[in-house]
């Protein structure tokens, strides 16, 4: 499964890599709403949830469907600016129609894939009460959200820009001052690897779930590995955008709706921080776990190495089962070995094992 953005044609320059504060504060935003999504930030979290003034804990719960779930479009600058403000201006001069799609993507589910309207939300009767019937499914606020932006657009984009205007205030000025440093180095980084050494070592060093796809003659696809069968183009676009982030991980999202410039915001590396995992090796594991035998065999050298011939006698099973119970396990790479004398002694990886609940949850997240 994956995501697979066009890029054929265009010049390697059309990459783009900038940070956005815009897109770093829905980032912060998503994780005070949904903070279990991200262990590592609990204390960041919890401190700025309890320093937040007083109304403004409850407005950022009347707007969250914003950026629980699924991310409205337009908190991703296809162009990043210098300033949050610079960017809300660029999210001013949208249309009600653009404004209003992206902000009910987010309002009537969790998917692009629960809401296609056929007609338009603020013109289109049959349109706008689907539009109200989904938001009213996710909850009351997300009703109340939906009417007011069909009834008056540009007060319900007001109130918006004035809530993220008030977190701006609140903590998002120091923290950006604080995390700016590290992006913007990051995003150096990436444009100078994309200009010495090209695209697909540029798109490598985002994330190891990203590759160039030129597998096919006259063809040049970014793929991203993700749970979801999509495809976009960026090449009407010219270009696709990708933004830096301290407050991303284990997140991978990518704006690729019609109308829109690709966008898609990444994680920088933290030091002693694994890579992801790609959604295929996960699979992969779990299924070599799954097997009774095999589960068997992981739990005896999990407490220590063994060879064949002493794993067959503990289990009463033969060399042969053995090894290929074992070599399914090598190649789902959660084997160590070692060898002693004429004897290969096999053992359980427990970092990786270990890691295979969290590399799940990444996958599914990302």
């Amino acid at each position: 499964m994956s995501l697979t953005v066009d890029v054929t044609g265009l010049p390697a320059e059309a990459l783009l890599f900038a940070p956005s504060p815009l897109a770093e504060l829905n980032a912060m935003l998503h994780v005070l709403a949904e903070p279990a999504h991200h262990p590592e930030l609990h204390g960041w979290a919890a401190a700025t949830t309890g320093a937040l003034p007083a109304g403004l804990a409850d407005r950022l719960l009347e707007a969250d469907f914003l950026w629980r779930s699924s991310r409205a479009d337009f908190l991703f600058p296809a162009l990043p600016g210098a300033t949050l403000a610079e960017e809300l201006d660029a999210v001013d001069r949208l249309e009600d129609e653009l404004y209003t799609a992206a902000a009910l993507v987010t309002t009537c589910g969790s998917s692009r894939l629960s809401y296609r309207p056929a007609g338009s939300p603020l013109t289109d009767p049959a349109a706008a009460e689907r539009a109200r019937d989904l938001a009213a499914a996710r909850g009351p606020r997300q009703a109340a959200f939906a009417d007011r932006l069909r009834a008056d657009p540009p007060a319900a984009r007001a109130a918006v820009r004035r809530l993220l205007e008030d977190c701006e205030r609140a903590f998002f000025a120091d923290a950006w001052r604080r995390v700016l440093p590290s992006l913007a180095a990051d995003a150096r980084q990436k444009a100078d690897l994309l200009a010495r050494r090209g695209p697909a070592e540029a798109l490598a060093a985002v994330s190891p779930v990203i590759v160039l796809d030129e597998a096919e003659p006259g063809r040049r696809r970014i793929v991203v590995d993700k749970l979801q069968d999509n495809t976009a183009s960026a090449v009407a676009a010219g270009g696709v955008t990708f933004i830096p982030s301290a407050f991303g991980r284990p997140h991978l999202p990518v704006v690729y709706a019609a109308g829109w410039r690709p966008v898609l915001q990444y994680p920088i590396a933290e030091a002693g921080g694994t890579d992801p995992v790609s959604l295929a090796l996960v699979q992969q594991r779990l299924e070599a776990l799954a097997h009774p035998v095999r589960l068997r065999l992981a739990r005896t050298i999990a407490r220590g190495p063994h060879t064949t011939g002493e794993l067959a006698d503990a289990w009463q099973l033969t060399a042969p089962e053995v090894s290929r119970h074992l070599a399914v396990l090598r190649r789902a790479g959660l084997l160590t070995t070692r060898r002693r004398g004429r004897y290969v002694l096999y053992e359980l990886d427990l970092a990786t094992s270990a890691r295979l609940g969290g590399d799940l949850l990444e996958a599914v997240l990302r």
